[in-house]
């Protein structure tokens, strides 16, 4: 996916977290970068660890997930809608 939205690194933490729920699918993992406002934020996920960083911006966010079962419908509105 790519995506314009702005995150806090609460706001993705928070996204990152609700990826073990089994709301969206069975995810085995999520990374990308997304943009912070002030700084732009990376983010690897595997199930129970989640890692934030921020770095050098991009033209626009990026982030991939990688599962089973995925509910893309519900994958998108976590991270831009």
């Amino acid at each position: 996916m790519e995506t314009g939205r702005k995150f806090t690194k609460e706001e993705l933490s928070h996204a990152l977290e609700a990826l073990g729920s089994g709301e969206y699918g069975q995810i085995l993992r999520a990374k990308g970068i997304v943009d912070g406002g002030e700084e732009w934020i990376y983010f690897d996920y595997v199930p129970g660890e989640p890692d934030l960083r921020t770095g050098l911006p991009m033209v626009t966010g990026r982030l991939c997930v990688i599962g089973c079962d995925l509910k893309e419908d519900a994958l998108y509105h976590l991270f831009l809608g």
